[in-house]
């Protein structure tokens, strides 16, 4: 591994980055302060190491010396970083594991969160702060690498910087015994509790715990091997004074691959330190990477990009409904959304709708009568109508009779129909005598 090519460390630096990037949205909701922060800092870090390998891949030039500054930190603030991250997530999975209420107030909550923050980004902070006093130079670079941070080999340092990463790996360890015990004692109290959080369900809290676990197991032995490896890579120096130390502070060490890679324990301190980068954050994303609710949010990330590219979702729509009586249509062309259609028979429909890809008044379930109107015609009679043919010819008592309206039709037409102006012929026949209208 150490001795692959660079363009492998840079892809799976950038894998890295995106496998911390991508969940984050959803564990935010969840508010557990821990994991967001392990994720923010081993992404972050895995996107520094990927632009470093890039810009520095065959040359040793100080092309960003801001660049360098702010890198070189935050590299020391991330080797506390996730440790404390850990430290963390051990710490709330043994308040929820020992619990004596199964609610929680929202000044304990709050509570909670600033003494998380404070573990997270306070200890990192501070770190960054401490390392300055035993800082010899700027910065280091080392060709295939990029900037790297300059401590100056002191006992000092193994106080301030080199011994931090194991001293909270201990803490951590003490957690995680705890939460053990505390799960064996309090199993059914703990399944209530898990029962009224609605963001912590068992699997995530068992699966933080691995996390938490393998974090803790990986950082105490590796915290005491890098110990052995600045104590036997090089002379231990005497820290004599803070002058001594910051003397010609600005100078910038350039190291070209052929000199640094001469020399095993240097390899191996500098490959450790960025590999073990990449693997914290592919560890994540084996635990929390293909849980249900990253499947769920997969899915509808899947779903968004289908639909501004113009591929069809339907089978994983499909794949959400629950089963109802009443079947689901959905119009993928014109972009709305889906209604529900009854399977009734009784309405007709023309053939040539049912391959037409815009939205029909059928498919709004609106009752609408479907029988063909018949034109108005002053020769035809009707059950429910009447013309004037049906009228007598002459009025009875020498009074006018007036003629009724023309019924008003489902759908008007266009022209008013005049029926004084349509020919009829007219019988011989007697006069009626009647003194009532006959309706037919």
């Amino acid at each position: 591994m150490f001795n692959s090519p660079d363009w492998l460390f840079s892809m799976f630096a950038f894998l890295g980055f995106l496998c911390c990037m991508i969940p984050l949205p959803w564990h935010l909701e969840a508010w557990n302060t821990g994991t967001c922060l392990y994720m923010i800092w081993t992404g972050l870090s895995c996107l520094i190491q990927f632009i470093n390998s890039i810009v520095w891949r065959s040359n040793v030039i100080n092309w960003a010396p801001v660049w360098c500054d702010i890198s070189t930190k935050f590299m020391i603030g991330a080797s506390v970083a996730i440790p404390a991250c850990s430290l963390c997530i051990n710490r709330r999975l043994y308040h929820i594991a020992s619990v004596s209420s199964v609610t929680k107030t929202r000044a304990q909550k709050r509570r909670d969160i600033m003494t998380d923050l404070a573990i997270g980004i306070g200890i990192p902070v501070l770190e960054m702060i401490l390392q300055y006093t035993v800082q010899g130079h700027r910065f280091n670079i080392f060709e295939e690498i990029g900037c790297y941070p300059a401590t100056f080999n002191t006992p000092a340092a193994y106080v301030l910087v080199f011994a931090w990463p194991m001293v909270i790996g201990c803490f951590s360890a003490y957690y995680c015994v705890r939460t053990i015990i505390e799960l064996a004692q309090r199993r059914a109290q703990f399944m209530e509790f898990l029962a009224m959080n609605k963001n912590l369900s068992s699997s995530r809290y068992f699966r933080l715990m691995g996390l938490a676990g393998i974090e803790m197991l990986c950082t105490i032995p590796l915290g005491a091997y890098v110990l052995y490896l600045n104590a036997t890579s090089q002379p231990v120096y005497p820290y004599i004074s803070w002058e001594n130390v910051h003397s010609d502070f600005s100078r910038v060490e350039q190291f070209p691959s052929v000199l640094w890679r001469m020399s095993g324990p240097t390899v191996l301190s500098i490959e450790l330190s960025r590999w073990l980068l990449v693997i914290c954050a592919f560890v994540f994303f084996a635990f929390f990477g293909f849980a249900d609710e990253a499947r769920k949010n997969y899915r509808l990330a899947y779903v968004s990009v289908a639909k501004r590219v113009g591929l069809s979702t339907a089978g994983t729509i499909s794949s959400w409904s629950t089963g109802s009586k009443s079947e689901m249509a959905y119009n993928s062309h014109s972009g709305t959304m889906p209604v529900f259609v009854s399977q009734r028979t009784e309405q007709k429909r023309d053939s040539l709708t049912s391959f037409t890809t815009d939205l029909s008044i059928g498919e709004f379930n609106i009752a609408f009568n479907d029988t063909k109107e018949i034109p108005y015609s002053p020769t035809e009679t009707a059950v429910g109508s009447m013309s004037k043919d049906s009228l007598p010819c002459t009025p009875v008592d020498g009074q006018a009779m007036p003629i009724p309206d023309v019924p008003t039709l489902a759908k008007p037409y266009p022209a008013a129909l005049d029926i004084n102006s349509v020919p009829r012929l007219v019988a011989d026949a007697p006069e009626s005598l009647r003194n009532s209208v006959d309706i037919v």
